[in-house]
């Protein structure tokens, strides 16, 4: 049996502690900060302000910055703007 790419299945607390262990501080960092950066960026939608868009810019720019970093550790970890957040 195979299972979906799309049905998130949840990490308990313990593994995802040993996982975060084995990485670099910085990555963590990286990876938290593109969570957040994902998710700001969703949260823009349809026409936007000037101001919105502005917001929107700089948070992809801190998703570009992020995803740069996880990119150089581990290609995998890099998330898009448009996809779901892990």
């Amino acid at each position: 049996m195979t299972v979906s790419r799309l049905i998130p299945v949840p990490i308990p607390d313990q593994v995802a502690a040993m996982i975060g262990s084995c990485m670099p501080l910085g990555v963590l960092q990286a990876e938290v900060d593109a969570v957040c950066a994902a998710r700001e960026v969703r949260r823009f939608r349809g026409p936007l302000c000037a101001e919105d868009q502005a917001d929107r810019e700089y948070a992809l720019s801190a998703l570009a910055r992020a995803n740069k970093v996880l990119a150089a550790y581990n290609p995998g970890l890099v998330l898009r703007p448009g996809t779901g957040v892990r």
